[in-house]
């Protein structure tokens, strides 16, 4: 206002203090992986998380497996495995509900929880994030590292405790706290934010990071890193210069992300708790009887609940943030966390949450004596749910990160290449034109691996010469297919030295004894690549041969080897 007074609606718009605690690099620690191994955490083909060790030699979150490779061919990639990173944290999560009931995991390494009472209890926002570092330090060295890292020297690993207005605030204060321990004074968010670089809308406490993911706080950020990228082309550097904007003018070049980009950078945060719609009656629960030991089978009931608890926040036009999962068992003991989430809650993510909270109960040292016999998932905040504007053609959908979700699960069983899929690439063989490369590697313009346009302006598909035209066959070999091409009087068809065929090619015989006689013929088409390597030059001569049974094939001679390579629908 222009008399310098706060309105009331200022007031409420304003975050509610956080606190932000974070335990760097949490799945090597959770692995048990030795500080002096450069070993880095692999998942969906990206590094998460390094050793000291590996950063050491150049390894950093974020870079591809092959990248992170070559950077330090000695770096021994491990996949990611979050039911262990969750099973591992529990403990921390379960020490600092002694200090406060309303703890919310994040992510397995994650927590964040109001500082209004702790603060008040504890003597001020520096003491408690003092004695929040002190209490994950304790309990690291008391239940986690004695475990994880038994036989080999126990390094702590580094602490990251940050408080301020709102959840991006306080996260990235953590992100950048000198020491571990940084507080920003209340109603100094703005500040504290506008010298930050626009990348910070694309970490794990923004929700421009991605949507509803596995890790709990956006397992894809292609959303916001293509919305970094263009603001940065506009000529935006920092969260200060898209607070500068009108918030007016992002949400109709961008819309909702605009709108959100504009109040993170301003100190706001879109995520506004809902306590109206988290009623008592607004809640899921269910027996389970007989009562369950099997985590499957909780975890099968859960979903079902997941899938009601979503459908009536639908219909009430709100999104779930933060779940309070309740777990009994037939002896009367009893388990409660509160879990949140960057964005929104999935089914899938809720049912994945009461999966690590029931394993990381069965290894605490106050582990259930019984049988599992009755759950609830009962709303903690919610969020309104805005949607998603997807693009007009095409463009990533929910059963595309539902499908891409269910991958990744699949690569973490059966290895990092186990789940290949497609790629067009570039060459002058038809052989070059299909790569199969591990899920989640596809790059990022194109995350779930489809093959791109060879038509598209921004392929990067170059001119080859000496690359055979239209038609394309339809079956490409894995492995070229031996043969014997000869002519009619009986002697083998080869190719001279100025790309000349001796005869006419007249019949085709296989390995397995099978003879084929050619009724028409096109080529010879020379190939002569890498020739400026030693040791790597190729020749080749290509034709098209049809049979008398009317199939079409593309056959090459090579070193006087002729091998069946394609075959034209």
């Amino acid at each position: 206002m222009s008399d310098g007074t706060i309105s009331n609606s200022a007031v409420e718009d304003r975050p509610l203090r956080m606190l932000a605690v974070e335990i760097a690099h949490w799945s090597v620690t959770a692995a048990g992986i030795d500080p002096t191994t450069p070993a880095a955490v692999v998942f969906a083909g990206r590094v998460t998380a390094v050793t000291p060790a590996a950063s050491a030699a150049g390894v950093m979150t974020g870079m591809r497996r092959r990248q992170a490779q070559s950077q330090c061919p000695a770096v021994e990639a491990i996949e990611r495995d979050l039911d262990l990173d969750a099973r591992r944290f529990a403990p921390v999560v379960a020490a600092l509900e002694e200090l406060t009931p309303r703890v919310e995991v994040l992510a397995p390494g994650c927590c964040v929880f109001g500082t209004r009472a702790p603060s008040r209890y504890y003597g001020g926002d520096e003491a408690l994030a003092e004695l929040v570092a002190r209490t994950v330090t304790r309990a690291l060295a008391s239940d986690v590292l004695e475990v994880s890292l038994a036989g080999t020297p126990a390094a702590m690993p580094e602490i990251r405790v940050g408080i301020a207005d709102g959840l991006f605030a306080a996260g990235l204060a953590a992100r950048v706290a000198p020491g571990g321990v940084l507080v920003v004074p209340a109603s100094a968010s703005a500040g504290f934010l506008s010298q930050l670089s626009l990348h910070a809308l694309t970490e794990p406490f923004s929700p421009l990071a991605g949507t509803a993911g596995p890790r709990g706080v956006g397992a894809s950020s292609t959303a916001g890193e293509e919305l970094v990228d263009v603001l940065k082309r506009l000529g935006l550097r920092t969260l200060g210069d898209v607070a500068a904007l009108r918030s007016a003018d992002l949400a109709g070049r961008f819309g909702t992300q605009g709108e959100w980009a504009h109040r993170l950078a301003s100190g706001g945060d879109p995520r506004v708790s809902q306590p109206g719609v988290a009623a008592p009656d607004l809640c899921v629960d269910a027996e389970i009887d007989p009562p369950a030991d099997r985590v499957d089978t909780v975890a099968f009931t859960a979903k079902s609940l997941a899938d009601r608890l979503d459908a009536d926040l639908a219909r009430c036009g709100h999104a779930l943030v933060c779940v309070q999962v309740s777990i009994e068992t037939e002896n009367s003991e009893t388990s409660n966390r509160f879990w949140r989430h960057g964005f929104r809650f999935s089914p899938a993510d809720v049912t994945d949450r009461v999966r690590w909270q029931l394993d990381g109960w069965r290894q605490d040292r106050n582990r259930p004596s019984g049988r599992i016999s009755f759950i609830r998932l009962a709303v903690a905040q919610t969020a309104p749910d805005e949607g998603r504007q997807l693009g007009f053609w095409g463009g990533q959908t929910e059963t595309d990160e539902r499908a891409e979700r269910a991958l990744g699960r699949v690569q973490t069983l059966v290895g990092f290449d186990g789940v290949t899929v497609g790629r067009l690439g570039s060459g002058r063989r038809f052989a070059d034109l299909e790569q199969r490369l591990p899920f989640g590697t596809a790059g990022a313009s194109n995350p779930a691996g489809s093959p791109a346009s060879p038509t598209s302006p921004a392929s990067p598909m170059p001119p080859w010469p000496g690359r055979l035209g239209a038609p394309v066959p339809a079956l490409v070999l894995f492995e070229p297919e031996p043969l014997v091409v000869l002519d009619a009087d009986g002697e083998p068809v080869g190719v001279s030295g100025r790309g000349e065929a001796n005869a006419p090619p007249a019949e085709l015989r296989r390995a397995n004894g099978r003879i084929s006689r050619i009724t028409a013929w096109a080529g010879p088409w020379l190939l002569d690549e890498r020739w400026w390597v030693r040791g790597a030059r190729r020749r080749q001569a290509r034709f098209q041969l049809v049979l008398d049974d009317g199939t079409a094939h593309l056959c090459a001679v090579e070193g006087g080897r002729w091998q069946r390579e394609a075959t034209y629908d």
